[in-house]
Parts: structure tokens; sequence; C-alpha cells
């Protein structure tokens, strides 16, 4: 299994970067974990869009599904237009959501026609060929899900903590993962809101679940990148690595 971090930006994009994207290559498919601002034009990079077999979005903020329109636009306008659409798997209530968001141009359909749309259970587990996905819920400013994702027969796991706040349900879904893959949005505890980590936060979530290794995303440029490292490895108890738009990762 094969992580590819299209964008790692917060809600805000870094310079020439993207907000949330990532590209995982599981045994013959190719998923897309979120689509914020600027990732579809990152994922151009890596291959074909009209090739990716299904798209997973953790939760509803802009910055982890705005590329959906333009994606939506190449599917539907574009030169190649795959013969089989690829599947978008949204949280409860994201049908609606779109449709919202779309109809604010008067085209309320025009993500679920390039797309094959369904909502995923957060309580079951989604299967989209050997890729194996189970969901939990974890504390934001509105309903965000943990990934785990794992390839059937494969001991090996990767988990994507969305956006988060200080949690117990990552560290269970996390514990003995070979990767966390987990936001560090903040320089300070968000005491008010408990809707985003610190890199002390993250470490020790990722040192409580006992993760082989910890990648650190979702941070802006405007910080320090090596006091986020330093701060999220005096907590997690060994060397982390930042995501970086481009980086890959072997699970």
């Amino acid at each position: 299994m094969r992580l590819t971090v299209l964008g790692k930006s917060p809600s805000w994009a870094d310079r020439d970067g993207a907000c949330s994207g990532y590209l995982a290559s599981v045994g013959d498919r190719t998923l897309l974990i979120d689509c914020g601002s600027g990732v579809f034009g990152k994922l151009r990079v890596h291959g074909r869009y009209d090739a990716l077999d299904a798209i997973v979005i953790s939760h509803l903020h802009a910055d982890h599904v705005l590329d959906l329109v333009p994606f939506a636009y190449a599917l539907t306008y574009g030169p190649t237009r795959p013969a089989v659409r690829p599947r978008l798997h949204l949280p409860p209530g994201g049908r609606a959501v779109l449709r919202a968001l779309c109809g604010l141009w008067g085209s309320e359909a025009l993500i679920e026609d390039a797309f094959e749309l369904d909502e995923y259970d957060v309580d079951g587990e989604l299967a989209i060929g050997p890729a194996l996905l189970r969901f939990c819920r974890v504390p934001h400013y509105a309903p965000s899900h943990a990934i785990e994702l794992r390839e059937h027969g494969v001991a090996a796991r990767l988990v994507f903590s969305a956006d988060c706040g200080p949690n117990d349900a990552l560290v269970e879904l996390a514990r003995g993962c070979d990767l966390l893959l987990i936001e560090a949005t903040v320089a300070e505890p968000d005491l008010e809101h408990h809707a985003h980590l610190t890199a002390e936060e993250a470490g020790d979530i990722a040192r409580r679940a006992g993760a082989a290794r910890m990648v650190v995303t979702h941070f802006s440029d405007v910080l320090d990148a090596d006091l986020v490292a330093a701060r999220a490895e005096q907590a997690f108890g060994g060397p982390v690595d930042l995501a970086a738009e481009g980086a890959t990762f072997e699970v």
C-alpha cells in the first residue's frame, strides 16, 4: 500500500499548495481520500483523473471537498470520459450538502451526476476492491470521521485522523497501526472548541496508540516546520515525518 500526499494544507492553502488530499494505491485500486481546494490539479500530476477508482471523504468542510466541483466538470465536459464513473463515498448527509453547494449556481446534481455516489455507514466496513476501510467519529466543528485503510489479507494498516481535537476514539482506531497520518493544525491547544490538535497532542495520540510511524499533516507553511516536528517527536517519543506535497509513504 502506498500513500501519496497531494495536499496537506489546512483550510487555507500553502503557497503553491493544496488543501487536504491523499492518493492511496491498494492492490489494483487507486483511491483519493478527501478532495480539498487545489487537489484536482495535483492529482493530474500523478496520473489520469479518469482512471481513479474511488474517492472517500472524511467530512464535509470546504477544504476537504471543494475540488469535487472541478473534478465533476472534467468528468462531465472533459475530452476523456471514463466508461465507469468513479465511486464517491460520502459521510452521512453528504448528498444533501453537495446538492446545496452546487445549487448556488443552479446545478444541484453536478457532482452526483458525475460520480457513482453513496453515503457510507460510519459503523460498518467499506470494501473497494481489495481495499477495506473502517471509520470512527472524531470531535470537530462538523461530523468528522477518522479512516482506517488496509488491504484484504494484508496485516498492514494506515489510519488517517481527519480533522479532530484530542480524543480517545482515534487512539483505539489507530492502536498498533503501521502509519498514523494525523493533523496538527494549531500551535496552541484549542481549549474552546476542541476541534484541532497541536503537534504535541498529535504526538501523544500516536504514542498512546502505539503507532509504528507517525506523519504530521494539515499544518500551514506559516508555522515553523522544524518546531512542529520537534514538538511532535517529543510527545511521540521517536522520529516523525512531516507531510509534504508529492511525498510518498509505503505501508
